[in-house]
């Protein structure tokens, strides 16, 4: 069966049943429907349950199904008898109508309603393209209304965004017509995983700190050369009212009925690349285990979980789970095949054991056409690299496919606690910081910078945002920025193109290689194998 047939096999539970197991209080949870809640608790500000990360090798274009092994894993410590509730990502209708399709995981180990989480599932996404656009509009109105704030036309670095891929609306001209239509000039648009409003709803604890928060965004430069934020724009109370239900996380299951929390969904390759911190907070405030994903290989997502948002939050991951395919590691073996890409993982396992001094291991999710053979080529090859694999079943069977790795995940979990080593201190300057990065993390021998890149260094120290924490755009197919350079290559050079101030989420963004903000469709987009009939069903989605 496909995935939704799966999805629409399992009769869910109402939500309310689920909400009365995670112990939520009835005043606090405000339904969408039967099977979507949203969950007003406040979460502890130091929760004692235990966080486990899910994170990945080096993905193919079709993704490796972390999210998949993130809900068996779940299922499965539920299987096992333990108390526990997952903390993910909302998908994004990009992926969802380009190559990846749905985004909910697969096969027995899915979140539900599916259909509902796919695509428009509590408005979110929604929330966030309107507080986005809502500051884009009042930006071209107080330019021509008089532009009392002397906004520079050629320097406003603030994008309009939209939850789809659509690379002709990179760069556009607004205020085109005539002078009824506002003043022309040069704009573009993010996707809204991209999108500044949507890291900072996943960094902010509280209204009063989403306000803080998107009041410091830089809108852009006035004739000065100064800073303009939009505070100075009177936006940010505006924007807030917009987001005031979107702040608060989103109450689903699993199709075996393990409570689960979806908020947030920026990308890895070009945001932050983590689902919100009150959304893991709350997780891990009402159960003794929560487990959550960080998108994309541990190269992007697992270094900003750590760097950005473990930094940001306070957190201390007891567990991390390596997700491996054996498609993945053949596809970075190249001609040399699995012995050769086992490398990607070992490479993986060095910076999570050594670099970050997580406590590791690995998850074989095992397709149907992977052979005893190569698994056992994977185990040794982790086992050689100080780890534990263990296979993933959760694809065919949930979470009693899962239950080995359960166990041995929660007692890493349960072990003695490690301290996460960051990758660099906040006071280290910010060419350091990407130089740490890029040497330690990914294996470059030197980083070099565009000249547009030098004068934006050049600029964030002359306005006193060198002491935030980078967050680097790049390919996800590659340590390096070169989605050709597969495997574990070392010694390359590390090009940044571009750095973006993201006053208002706390980070900066380094764009490197050819890496785009605002995704293209593929050739065959997963879009027109999408049907509906007369009735309502949908089929095609994933």
């Amino acid at each position: 069966m496909k995935d939704i047939e799966i999805a629409r096999s399992v009769q869910l539970k109402p939500i309310a049943k689920i909400a009365v197991a995670l112990k939520i209080p009835k005043g606090d949870i405000e339904f969408y429907g039967k099977y979507k809640a949203k969950v007003l608790t406040e979460p502890k500000k130091k929760p004692k349950g235990k966080l486990i990360l899910v994170t990945a090798v080096n993905p193919t274009p079709f993704g490796e199904g972390k999210t998949t092994v993130s809900v068996g894993l779940a299922d499965g410590i539920s299987e096992i008898g333990k108390n526990v509730c997952l903390a993910l990502r909302e998908p994004s209708l990009g992926p969802v109508f380009g190559v990846k399709g749905g985004a909910a995981g697969g096969g027995r180990a899915q979140v539900a309603p599916m259909e509902d989480i796919n695509l428009h599932f509590t408005g979110d996404f929604h929330a966030i393209t309107s507080a986005n656009n809502l500051l884009s509009s009042l930006i071209d109105n107080h330019i021509k209304q008089g532009n009392e704030l002397g906004l520079d036309l050629n320097r406003i670095e603030w994008k309009r965004c939209l939850d789809l891929n659509d690379r002709a609306l990179r760069v556009v001209q607004v205020g085109g017509g005539g002078e009824v239509n506002g003043i022309p000039r040069e704009d573009g648009f993010n996707i809204t995983a991209a999108s500044e409003i949507m890291a900072i709803l996943c960094l902010s604890g509280n209204m009063g700190e989403l306000k803080q928060r998107l009041g410091n965004i830089l809108v852009g430069y006035n004739q000065k050369g100064e800073a303009v934020l939009a505070r100075d724009l009177q936006a940010e109370n505006a924007m807030a009212i917009l987001l005031k239900d979107a702040i608060f996380p989103n109450l689903v299951q699993t199709l075996e009925g393990t409570p689960a929390i979806l908020h947030g969904g920026p990308f890895a390759n070009i945001a932050h690349g983590c689902n919100s911190i009150r959304a893991t907070k709350l997780a891990m405030s009402l159960s003794n285990y929560t487990v959550t994903e960080a998108g994309f290989g541990a190269d992007l997502g697992a270094e900003k979980f750590f760097n950005i948002k473990c930094r940001t939050a306070g957190l201390n991951p007891d567990a991390v789970v390596l997700v491996a395919t054996v498609r993945a590691l053949k596809h970075n073996g190249e001609s040399g095949g699995l012995q050769e890409g086992v490398k990607n993982m070992q490479g993986h396992i060095e910076n999570l054991t050594k670099n970050f001094n997580v406590k590791t291991i690995v998850a074989i999710n095992r397709f149907v056409t992977d052979t005893d053979q190569e698994i056992a080529i994977i185990k040794a090859s982790a086992e050689s690299a100080g780890v534990k694999a263990v296979v993933a079943n959760c694809w065919a069977e949930g979470g009693k496919g899962c239950t080995e790795l359960a166990t041995e995940v929660v007692k890493l979990a349960d072990s003695e606690p490690k301290k996460l080593n960051l990758t660099y201190a906040t006071k280290d300057k910010v060419s350091a910081k990407i130089v740490a990065i890029a040497t330690k993390i990914y294996g470059a021998s030197k980083v070099i910078f565009s000249e547009q890149a030098k004068k934006k260094l050049d600029l964030i120290n002359k306005l006193g945002y060198g002491s935030l924490p980078i967050c680097i755009a790049k390919t996800q197919y590659s340590f390096s920025q070169d989605p050709k350079l597969l495997n574990r290559p070392k010694g390359f050079d590390f090009t940044v193109r571009d750095i973006q101030i993201r006053a208002g989420s706390g980070f900066l963004v380094i764009v490197a290689g050819d890496i785009m903000l605002m995704p293209g469709l593929s050739k065959i987009p997963s879009a027109v194998k999408m049907t509906i009939d007369e009735s309502g069903k949908i089929d095609g989605l994933f």
